[in-house]
């Protein structure tokens, strides 16, 4: 279930996007009658709580 959080603060930032990846995020935000922005955040919080313990911590310097 999407739930979105309301007023956060925020810097602007530019991405290259797939088309693909672009019209998912398009019809998602139709679909809850949302900003596609607020959709980018909420996957991109959902993909950096779930990244796997296995992966190789990007903050680890001595890499």
């Amino acid at each position: 279930m999407l739930e979105f959080e309301k007023g956060f603060e925020s810097v602007n930032k530019t991405f290259r996007i797939p088309v693909h990846i672009v019209e998912q995020l398009e019809m998602l935000a139709g679909k809850y009658n949302t900003s596609m922005n607020k959709i980018v955040v909420q996957c991109l919080e959902y993909a950096l709580e779930n990244i796997s313990d296995s992966d190789s911590d990007p903050t680890d310097t001595n890499s």
